[in-house]
């Protein structure tokens, strides 16, 4: 649809009443200017910072979390709290917003156990209460989009054993796919994709997926924002026609001119 727009941020990008606020101002420009605006947030730092607070330690396997029942308890709590937080913001910006758990408007399947590569050897994961969009209820959204309100969304999914924890990257992803948005926008902690880290006139206005795949073959891309690209990835792959990475950082606009023909802001990708 050519006027969504879907948002997604994370901890590291969008934190506190301040940047909130900020954001939340935005994007009440973008809906004045026409765009219907679906919010996806993430909670990694937040999460995080929980568990060492109530002493949980975090289970890792091949560097990849386990989500027993103790840690999605967390997760699912954080996450709502930020949750509130991000509705309330965007209701000071004068927004009509709804918030909501991604099982409100997707449908998942729990991740099955899959062999992973550690110390040369095979091992078994099984990362317990995890979950993957695999289908999108476009009704619900597009009913909310229609009367005016803005969805936002936070990554606890749901089967028929309970619920699940997704990475909010793959629930932007899910989707933007499904309702084949106009853009889907990265809101991150860095300008976009970056020759050099140290570099910000290294930055990379626009790149194909194959360009992207160089960068990563190379080393350029890596770390942290690989999972960022190949959610990109996932999006345009599935219909989305461009994914754009922004600053969530900047303070002279995170989206707000995105709608705005012939003007370069961050990285755009597309297929």
């Amino acid at each position: 649809m050519d006027d969504i727009y879907l948002l997604k941020f994370g901890g590291n990008a969008i934190k506190g009443k301040e940047d909130l606020d900020r954001l939340s101002k935005e994007v009440a420009g973008l809906i004045k200017d026409g765009a219907k605006i679906i919010m996806v947030h993430g909670g990694g730092p937040e999460i995080n910072a929980e568990m060492e607070r109530i002493g949980l330690v975090p289970k890792k396997v091949a560097g990849l979390r386990i989500t027993d029942d103790a840690v999605l308890e967390v997760a699912e709590r954080v996450l709502r709290d930020i949750n509130v937080q991000v509705v309330d913001a965007m209701v000071r910006a004068n927004i009509d917003a709804v918030g909501l758990a991604g099982y409100d408007v997707a449908s998942f399947e729990r991740k099955k156990p899959y062999l992973v590569k550690e110390n040369g050897e095979d091992v078994l994961v099984d990362l317990v209460n995890v979950g993957e969009v695999t289908d999108v209820d476009l009704g619900a959204i597009e009913d909310l989009l229609m009367k005016g309100v803005t969805p936002v969304i936070y990554p606890i999914g749901q089967d028929d054993r309970g619920h699940l924890n997704v990475n909010a990257d793959s629930m932007a992803s899910g989707i933007a796919a499904g309702i084949r948005c106009r853009e889907m926008i990265q809101i991150t902690d860095v300008p976009g994709i970056l020759l050099d880290i140290d570099d910000s006139s290294s930055l990379q206005t626009l790149l194909t997926l194959a360009q992207v795949d160089g960068l990563i073959a190379d080393g350029t891309i890596s770390g942290g924002m690989i999972p960022k690209v190949e959610a990109c990835r996932r999006a345009l792959l599935a219909g989305v026609s461009k994914v754009r990475m922004v600053n969530g950082k900047d303070k002279k606009s995170i989206v707000s001119d995105v709608m705005q023909e012939g003007v370069e802001h961050g990285t755009v990708i597309t297929k």
